[in-house]
């Protein structure tokens, strides 16, 4: 089995991120070669066969002719998967690819069976388990689903130089406005959940945030419901942080918040069911009603 990887370059540097599809790869069992549109200034430490483009030329990102690189790639190599970051980069450039090699394809894999590939649906609170119909495929997988591996060793550099000539030129990232909060300096974040109940519960989150000296941090069923303010939300579709300590009150622990937090020092969960999924990355797990334990603990650091 064999397996393309596609890693990220973006404003000048390979995204630590890409590290992760060789974690998938190693979970797949799969031999691999990496491309890359970057610079050979900046080249993961990695083993085996990257091909390269100079992102100076075909930019960092262009949907024609990075669709070009890749099936050039491709040919090259004949893998039976091309995997992509479930990224803006991935989520775009992955269809293109898979209608060109007329191919199943499989988005936001968070895990591995021996059925096939696990994917979250139900806004994350079930998994379903997809098997591709065709014999090769391409799949992009959830970010933070699979830990980063480095194996080190110097790349095995092949350069790729398809037709550059496309209406199409890269001008640039535009940054997301500043958040109001920016939990990624935080070095303690305390988190609420669906399980608090209902927004007037929320300052009993926020006190024991206050208590510890640290930010306020919320699911996102607590943002869409209007709870907390979308600056405050953690996961993939909020922030993604890793303080000294991280407190989960009330939160199941859907893939996409797990992604966001897992790597944080020190997490402690709290919830009332011992079985959610939360308690897999905790380091400690409070079976408790968190509107109960929750005040008792802040009264306590106060």
């Amino acid at each position: 089995m064999k397996a393309l990887l596609i890693g990220e370059f973006r404003e000048g540097k390979l995204l630590d991120t890409s590290y992760e599809l060789l974690g998938f790869a190693d979970q797949l069992g799969a031999e691999t070669a990496m491309l890359l549109v970057g610079s050979d200034s900046q080249l993961p430490p990695y083993g085996g066969t990257l091909y390269l483009a100079d992102a100076s030329r075909y930019g960092e990102y262009n949907p024609d002719l990075h669709k070009l690189l890749v099936l050039e790639a491709v040919q090259k190599e004949n893998p039976d998967y091309v995997v992509f970051l479930h990224s803006s980069y991935g989520w775009d450039l992955a269809p293109r690819v898979a209608a060109s090699l007329k191919v199943a394809q499989v988005s936001e894999v968070i895990g591995l069976s021996d059925r096939g590939f696990e994917v979250g649906c139900c806004n994350a609170k079930m998994r379903r388990t997809v098997k591709p119909t065709s014999p090769k495929a391409v799949l992009t997988i959830q970010s933070g689903a699979f830990m980063g591996l480095q194996p080190g060793g110097t790349p095995q550099v092949q350069k790729l130089a398809t037709a550059a000539d496309d209406n199409v030129t890269f001008v640039g990232y535009e940054p997301a406005e500043a958040k109001e909060v920016d939990l990624t300096r935080a070095d303690v974040i305390v988190t609420a959940g669906r399980g608090v109940g209902k927004k007037e519960n929320v300052p009993v989150i926020a006190a024991l945030a206050k208590a510890l000296g640290g930010e306020l941090g919320a699911s996102r069923p607590v943002v869409d419901a209007g709870w907390v303010e979308h600056s405050h939300q953690v996961g993939t579709t909020g922030q993604t942080v890793n303080p000294k300590l991280y407190i989960a009150c009330g939160v199941s622990g859907a893939i996409q918040h797990l992604a966001g937090m897992k790597k944080s020092d020190f997490i402690v969960a709290i919830n009332k069911d011992k079985d959610a999924p939360i308690g897999e990355v905790a380091d400690v797990l409070v079976v408790a009603d968190v509107l109960q334990f929750v005040p008792a603990l802040t009264s306590k650091l106060q």
